[in-house]
């Protein structure tokens, strides 16, 4: 009996042994140390969510099988905004659109429209051989420091901090614009020589712009009635204004709609599908838009219908009731205005709406973005969607392209952006450019001759006949988050 029992317990210890050294053979144990937790979260938000994700080598899935070799890749960047930079496909090119920050606060409020500005948009515009730039003034936001100083749309200014602009000193001179606080010298033209008017001196401060800018009924247009709405960004807060506009349009009974989109770069996909409802009560609950998303979250490809009702929210981006779309019953086609800053949201307008009614393009050719994107967050529990919570030892957001956007008919070829029907150049005008809503100003009065039936007939001539637009970088000239198409957490419940 006394070996049997020596036997078993022999038995018993190799065994735990043996089970105990096979255990921690199992199991690798991991010798290298993660420097910066943050390129963790970059990688895994961008191997789950990225739209090109099986595109970029350094995103395939068995990246991180090896810990230790996963550590070293990721210790090989300093910061995460080199390691984001690294794993965009085709930077510049076929990504020209997905980024990082390291404050999301700042990002939300972008968002809603509110960030630290002058108030005011820019075109710069190379105005003779001599390579003199001047820039004009596009757009001014109410209340803001460029609006209290009296800077107005078509104003025009060729200095800037006391230096004169040109080609030579451009782009170390119109970086001043990023600083809190600017000197213009104001001008005007006279046969091409540039007379300086006055100095202006703005501060930036945090604005909360309302992209709601302008609306207007001109009610004898060749015997219609011509709604006229400036809208600068799909921001959803500010649903409401924008529903607002369409309730008058709707009680004046407008036969044709011109919807101006020079200066808005996109927005919330969600508010772009309210736009697109109130343009057309005739869509019924059609398919508006279709997004796609990577082989990852096939789950989430799901149809855009057009709605009658909508969400409305607050600045901070929280839901504070829903509200009956205004929907015009009688738009048979729609005009759109647009320039090169014409992007994402709004182009999804264009598309999303032309299985429906004709779409006439009045501009200059938009932008060409047919991506969208989410915010991702340190949060791996909500597979990145959740802010509440993230990581709370940082305020690290990615915002990289996650989805492509379709119309009804599976229609998406617009990276090139869309051409206008019928082209006009804003800036080829630079010294006459006249307020929102003048019936002579050049872009909207191509739109009004078109409805009049005399769209042939020549738009002003130009004072100046050699011009030549010279683009600013967008850091200096917009907003970073200027050209967005946008959705948010809860598109996914």
């Amino acid at each position: 009996m006394k070996k049997i029992n020596y036997w078993l317990a022999f038995y018993l210890i190799f065994s735990l042994v043996f089970i105990s050294c096979s255990k921690n053979d199992d199991e690798p144990v991991i010798t290298t140390e993660l420097n910066n937790p943050i390129n963790k979260f970059v990688w895994k938000g961008m191997n789950s969510w990225y739209n090109w994700q099986p595109n970029v080598a350094n995103l395939a899935d068995t990246k991180d099988n090896d810990t230790d070799a996963f550590y070293t890749y990721l210790n090989g960047f300093s910061d995460p905004e080199d390691l984001f930079e690294s794993l965009l496909y085709n930077k510049g090119n076929t990504d020209r659109f997905s980024w990082i920050v390291d404050d999301y606060v700042e990002l939300n409020n972008s968002f809603q429209g509110i960030s630290k500005s002058f108030g005011f948009r820019l075109q710069a515009v190379k105005i003779n051989n001599n390579g003199d730039i001047i820039f004009y003034v596009r757009y001014v936001s109410p209340e803001s420091p460029a609006a209290n100083a009296g800077i107005k749309r078509g104003d025009i200014f060729n200095a800037i901090d006391g230096v004169v602009v040109n080609e030579a000193n451009y782009s170390t001179t119109a970086g001043k614009l990023s600083n809190e606080t600017v000197t213009l010298t104001m001008v005007n033209e006279n046969g091409g020589v540039l007379n300086p008017i006055e100095d202006k001196t703005i501060t930036s401060v945090v604005l909360a712009e309302n992209p709601v800018h302008f609306s207007k009924v001109f009610n004898d247009i060749n015997g219609k009635k011509v709604g006229y709405l400036v809208y600068n960004g799909f921001k959803s807060s500010y649903n409401d204004e924008l529903n607002a506009v369409f309730a008058t349009f709707k009680a004046e009974g407008i036969d044709e709609l011109i919807l101006d989109l020079r200066l808005n770069g996109g927005g919330s996909v969600e508010t772009s599908v309210y736009l697109a409802s109130m343009i057309s009560q005739s869509a019924g609950s059609d398919v508006f838009a279709e997004l796609k998303f990577n082989d990852k979250h096939t789950y989430a490809n799901k149809a855009r219908i057009f709605q009658n009702t909508q969400k409305n929210y607050d600045s901070s981006g929280e839901e504070i009731g829903t509200e009956a779309i205004n929907r015009l019953n009688n738009i048979n086609q729609l005009y759109v205005l647009t320039s090169g800053s014409t992007a994402s949201a709004s182009e999804m307008i264009i598309n999303g709406l032309r299985p429906f009614m004709p779409v006439k393009v009045i501009g200059t050719t938009t932008y060409g973005k047919n991506v969208g994107s989410v915010t991702l967050y340190d949060s791996p529990s909500s597979n990145y969607l959740n802010e509440s919570s993230a990581n709370p030892s940082h305020l690290y957001a990615m915002q990289p392209i996650v989805f492509q956007i379709y119309n009804k008919l599976g229609q998406s070829d617009y990276i090139q952006g869309f051409a206008p029907d019928i082209e006009v150049v804003e800036y080829n005008y630079w010294n006459n450019i006249l307020p929102f809503g003048d019936e002579n100003e050049v872009v909207l009065k191509a739109a009004l001759d078109d409805i009049k039936g005399i769209s042939s007939r020549m738009t002003p001539s130009k004072s100046i006949d050699f011009v030549d637009v010279v683009e600013l970088d967008i850091s200096v000239m917009e907003n970073k988050f200027s050209k967005e198409m946008y959705i948010d957490g809860t598109f996914f419940k």
